[in-house]
């Protein structure tokens, strides 16, 4: 009966450490590459397309840029309406006894030329370059971190399979001991702590296995998209020592790096901005045009037809009075007779007919201006010493992110080079000690060993299998801090 208590306990020693659990692999949700991921997240990530609206702004503004540098043109129209009543100015009676409608148009052209007109579309081609940069060093940004909460999800499920490791293990531990205390060779206060440690395995793992839970939706959150249940993460990233040498890196990140190049072209527009301040001392050429119109209508087209009459009839008088004075026969009276032809009247009534369109134009002008000022409370000055002030503020963020990027490049490839090693002894720790956690099982199984020695093997066998797996990940995130400061992927 001994004998075969002995050789059941064996056969559950041997099987916890050479069965993994299957756990993830066995997900029924959805399959995520890595590069799936990023792709999700460069077209839903809330403040990466923040950061991508920001380009329209500038392209607007170099539109408006070029657009000072063609004739602003504008246009207008107008009505009114006068009543036919006279007013008294000075004595004067002023007005018509007929209601008056009006209209006018205008159509006019201008053009300003400055120094800073001029320089306006270098400037925003400037900032538009360094917004496309910013918007590159934000891509990159996301591509980090969404890679970086990538490997946080992996980390966490290695972790959650390593506790349910450790409960196969607490469970094979257990019922070894029952099947001792059974035989004699063991005591009922070694089947006790195995069930506590049993109990302690499971509250692990159900923690490690809601924490990677927890961290599958904060990768949805950084890829902008509603989470999907049971996603299955298919990308696994190989640990190689890096083969790029610190010359190398730093060529390539300050020739690539979005955050230098966004700072330089910072600059450059700050230098513009500079010469743009100091043309104000230069004169400014304004050249304009315009041509218009206007119309007027009495509503009342009796108004001028008298008004024709008594012209006609005024005239035919001061003939007559030539008559009278030069000594010929003359006759006022024949004037009173006078009156309009309907010809006359038509014609009256068709020129009276002009509101609203059809227009007299006003003679066309043209007008060019030099305007230099002189003096204005030092105001110039003032822009000229503010620009100035930018550009060096400007010139000594580049210098500073350029001293910044030589120490994370070096720090990120020096890092990683140590997390490679560091990976490579966890590799090997923890392979001794789940070698250790064997013997010390069948030690304890033939009675060489207590309990308490085999629950210290498996708990450094647990130590040993969560620092192999922190230094596999923490390898990955530091090679995504080396991409991070270069400014691209390197694999």
């Amino acid at each position: 009966m001994r004998l075969l208590l002995c050789s059941l306990a064996v056969s559950l020693v041997a099987t916890p450490l050479a069965a993994q659990p299957t756990s993830p692999a066995s997900l029924s949700g959805p399959s995520l590459s890595l590069e799936e991921a990023l792709e999700i997240a460069s077209r839903n990530s809330p403040l990466y397309l923040q950061d991508v609206e920001g380009r329209q702004g500038a392209s607007a503004a170099l539109r408006s840029a070029y657009g000072s540098l063609l004739p602003q043109l504008s246009s207008s129209f107008s009505s009114s309406y006068r009543q036919g009543k006279t007013q008294l100015f000075q004595g004067v009676s002023l007005g018509a006894t007929s209601d008056v409608i009006s209209s006018s148009y205008g159509i006019d052209a201008s053009l300003s030329l400055s120094q800073g007109a001029l320089l306006a579309p270098k400037a925003q081609r400037a900032n538009l370059d360094a917004t496309d940069a910013e918007i590159a060093a934000s891509g990159q940004t996301l591509r980090t971190n969404v890679t970086k909460q990538y490997l946080a999800v992996l980390q966490q499920r290695a972790r959650a399979e390593l506790q349910d490791t450790l409960v196969a293990t607490a469970q094979t531990q257990l019922e070894l001991a029952r099947i001792k205390a059974q035989v004699g060779s063991g005591t009922q206060l070694d089947v006790q702590r195995a069930e506590v440690q049993l109990g302690q395995a499971r509250v692990d793992a159900i923690q490690a296995r809601n924490q990677a839970e927890v961290e599958t939706l904060r990768l949805y959150q950084q890829m902008g998209v509603e989470p999907q249940r049971d996603t299955r993460l298919t990308t696994n990233l190989p640990v190689q020592r890096p083969t790029i040498t610190v010359d190398e890196a730093l060529d390539m990140a300050r020739g690539q790096n979005p955050v230098l190049r966004a700072l330089d072209a910072r600059e450059e527009a700050a230098n513009v901005g500079v010469r743009q301040a100091r043309g104000e001392y230069l004169p400014t050429l304004r050249l304009s045009t315009g041509v218009g119109g206007y119309t007027s209508q009495f509503t009342d087209d009796g108004v001028l037809i008298n008004q024709s009459r008594s012209a006609a009839r005024s005239s035919c008088f001061q003939r007559q009075s030539i008559l009278e004075i030069v000594g010929q026969p003359s006759d006022p009276a024949i004037c009173n007779e006078i009156d309009l032809t309907p010809a006359q009247i038509d014609r009256i009534r068709s020129e009276n007919r002009s509101f609203p369109f059809n227009f007299t134009s006003d003679p066309l002008m043209f007008s060019a201006s030099l305007s230099l000022p002189i003096f204005n409370g030092f105001g110039r000055e003032q822009r000229v010493q503010e620009a100035q002030v930018r550009r060096n503020q400007a010139r000594y963020r580049a210098r500073a992110q350029e001293l910044q990027l030589e120490a994370d490049v070096t720090g990120a490839l020096l890092t990683l080079e140590t997390a490679f090693q560091t990976t490579q002894l966890q590799e090997q720790n923890a392979l001794a000690a789940r070698e250790a956690l064997r013997l010390a099982e069948e030690r304890y199984r033939v009675g060489a060993s207590t309990l308490v020695e085999l629950s210290q093997a498996r708990d450094d066998f647990a130590r040993a299998e969560q620092a192999r797996i922190n230094a596999r990940y923490e390898f990955q995130r530091a090679f995504a801090d080396l991409e991070n400061a270069v400014g691209r992927p390197l694999r």
